[in-house]
């Protein structure tokens, strides 16, 4: 009697436990359609992909986030306390993670797009050495949000101060270019410009930076001393 009840147990037991393993499982066609790098925020992503048909994330440093699934369309996050659901915007027909309003009377918002296979974010791209593509990403941030921490002209400073410090002249001088157009008033952008070509031995262009750097630091008066002295340098080189 025992044994037929313990026996009973067990199968209850395991036929609970192989349930909640297979609730979360999903059609390998969906996971398919959905796995990728997901916008999160302008410089951010979350990674979706899957294990055994169990759909996983990579967010924020967490690795295999796995999401309840409540539905085959709807999934929890806990990590994010969000209901989500994967949709295609009706108006650019990309794939979206879309995070379900807690108020059943907002609307849903198309934000978080799918990045295409070789897309990045611009500190991606800052990153991978791609400039160009880097300063476009920034500079649609800043398009639509000129306050955005993500433009911060001393994390930018601070990267180039690296490459130049290490001698890398050529990758320091891009960085501070870049800062310059995402910051073009910021007096101290310009003598770090200035710095680089100087020591690149281009004084030409280290002091047209200079000159760009008083513009919008007019009372330097070291400033004004170092233009003077590059000034005096290149009559001597003439004469």
């Amino acid at each position: 009697m025992k044994n037929t009840r313990f026996l009973n147990i067990f199968i209850v037991v395991f036929f609970l436990t192989a349930l909640s393993c297979t609730s979360n499982s999903n059609d390998p066609e969906f996971l398919n359609k959905v796995e990728g790098r997901y916008l999160y925020t302008a410089d951010e992503v979350v990674e979706v992909h899957s294990k055994d048909n169990i759909l996983l994330m990579n967010w924020r440093g967490a690795n295999d986030i796995a999401p309840s699934k409540l539905n085959d369309d709807t999934f929890y996050v806990k990590e994010m306390n969000a209901k989500i659901q994967f949709l295609t915007n009706p108006e650019d027909q990309n794939l979206y993670l879309i995070f379900l309003p807690k108020d059943s009377k907002d609307s849903i918002e198309f934000i978080h797009k799918k990045l295409e296979t070789n897309e990045k974010t611009p500190n991606e791209y800052l990153e991978n050495h791609e400039f160009d593509k880097a300063l476009d990403g920034y500079l649609a941030i800043k398009a639509k949000d000129s306050m955005s921490p993500l433009l911060d002209y001393w994390y930018f400073d601070r990267k180039g101060r690296k490459y130049l410090e290490n001698d890398s002249l050529e990758v320091a001088m891009k960085i501070f270019e870049m800062n310059a157009k995402l910051h073009p008033k910021v007096s101290n952008v310009y003598v770090r410009l200035g710095r680089t070509y100087l020591k690149s031995k281009d004084t030409v262009n280290a002091l047209t930076n200079y000159k760009k750097a008083l513009i919008y630091d007019s009372g330097n008066r070291r400033l004004k001393e170092r233009i003077e002295k590059l000034e005096n340098k290149e009559v001597e080189k003439s004469n």
